[in-house]
């Protein structure tokens, strides 16, 4: 039988294919009962590998340690059903993600990809993977190779496109990437990932305003959806914060994207993204001045649980900020130790933590100690292939303003003109309009 997207399946059960189907558009659509709709598979489906690789990969995609042996077990039981060539190579690529050989994972979604463009799981799980890894360029080059086999009724067209509108934009293609977007959200105005595009475009051209109304007028449609609309809402607090409206961006913070009390939080409150997007924020306003009062404990007390824990080498540094805004120096060490004990591993995160992850959070542990000359020194042999942490440039950006503080404070003159020249390089507006970059682009006159 075949699926939505005319994909063959290894099923002959009507059930099992319409349990597929929905569980796609779940995954696809960021809907948050994706838990509900993966049980609901297996339980229909139990004879379908398929399933079982994408159990696995949405334990992947929690970037969590605890989930790794879920993830196995789902892999094994992909393996040894009968499947055809495409779901084999899908549980191979689960199989490969798991060992932390990203680049044979993402090999083997193109491999499937050449013969199946409609495959929008797998063009979905290489974006996202791209993006982890700091490859925009592959990014685009993945979705351009698909994006011919798709058009308007065409099943799965307005994830594609919102994948082609991010990124366009994380290459710098502003122009060619926010239509994309638009047409998207015309197909689907829910699609979470299309609106998070455009309003990656509208940070880095410095629309403000509109970046705010785009935000909030799209809102509404995001009911039933998954913890990416608390990272539209930080989006919003950006765009607040560019406009020195610090009483808005903590009442966002405690409303909308780190709401304690929320259902989404609740579920998961060490949600990468979600921690993410509270600690480069309380960064940020801590910086400006303004007092944060006790929201950095609860950040402190999930991170002193995820000690160990590098499946996310971007939210490395983020538990950092909390562990040293928090003044956990002990955690914040064993934070390290856990990050050297990875570097010893094989395998592509392992190596991206050797390289990046552990400096940079050093730095950040330097910085937070008042060590700024230090945090400077360790931080400064790293800060050009940083990217390869993943995150956008929106994301990195607190990571390059913590360097930059740190120079400013140590009074390093040549450090602060070598970030403010890098940053200004990417943005395709004066620095002079960013908030956290005003003073150090009067150095460098932009």
């Amino acid at each position: 039988m075949k699926d939505a997207h005319g994909l063959e399946l290894s099923t002959d059960s009507a059930a099992s294919v319409a349990a597929w189907d929905h569980l796609i558009d779940g995954f696809l659509r960021y809907r948050a009962d994706l838990p509900q709709r993966l049980a609901a598979l297996l339980a229909a489906a139990p004879e379908l590998g398929l399933a079982h690789s994408v159990q696995g990969y949405i334990m992947m995609l929690g970037y969590k340690a605890a989930l790794l042996p879920a993830a196995r077990a789902a892999a094994a039981a992909a393996r040894r059903l009968p499947a055809t060539e495409r779901e084999q190579r899908h549980a191979e690529a689960l199989a490969a993600w798991i060992d932390d050989d990203l680049d044979r994972a993402i090999a083997l979604w193109e491999a499937i990809l050449r013969q199946h463009p409609h495959d929008v799981l797998a063009v979905r799980l290489a974006h996202f993977v791209n993006f982890w890894l700091g490859r925009p360029q592959d990014m685009l080059a993945s979705i351009e190779h698909v994006i011919p086999s798709y058009g308007a009724g065409v099943p799965g067209y307005a994830t594609v496109l919102a994948c082609r509108c991010f990124a366009n934009e994380e290459c710098g293609n502003y122009a060619a990437a926010e239509p994309d977007g638009r047409r998207a959200i015309e197909i689907d105005p829910a699609n979470m990932w299309a609106a998070h595009a455009v309003a990656h475009v509208m940070e880095m051209q410095g629309r403000r305003q509109e970046g705010i109304a785009w935000v909030t007028a799209l809102a509404p449609n995001w009911e039933g959806g998954s913890n990416l609309q608390h990272h539209l809402w930080w989006h919003c607090a950006l765009f607040h914060l560019e406009n020195g409206d610090h009483d808005t961006v903590l009442e966002l913070y405690d409303q909308r994207f780190r709401n304690l009390a929320s259902p989404l939080t609740v579920a998961a409150p060490d949600a990468y993204i979600d921690v993410q997007n509270a600690a480069s924020m309380l960064f940020r306003l801590v910086r400006l001045g303004v007092a944060v009062g006790r929201r950095w404990d609860e950040l402190a007390d999930l991170a002193e649980g995820r000690i160990g824990d590098t499946q996310s080498a971007f939210t490395l540094p983020h538990w950092m900020m909390a562990l040293s805004a928090a003044g956990r120096t002990e955690a914040a060490q064993k934070m390290l130790d856990g990050m050297r004990a990875t570097s010893n591993r094989s395998g592509t995160t392992a190596a991206i933590v050797a390289t990046y992850a552990l400096p940079v959070s050093d730095a950040v542990r330097l910085h937070g100690e008042g060590r700024f000359d230090e945090a400077v020194d360790r931080m400064l042999p790293v800060i050009g292939g940083m990217y390869r942490l993943g995150g956008s440039y929106a994301q990195q950006d607190v990571l390059e303003q913590l360097f930059l503080d740190a120079a400013n404070r140590a009074g390093r003159p040549d450090a602060v003109r070598l970030v403010t020249q890098r940053v200004a390089a990417r943005r395709p507006i004066p620095l002079a309009r960013h908030v956290g970059w005003q003073e150090a682009a009067k150095l460098v006159g932009g």
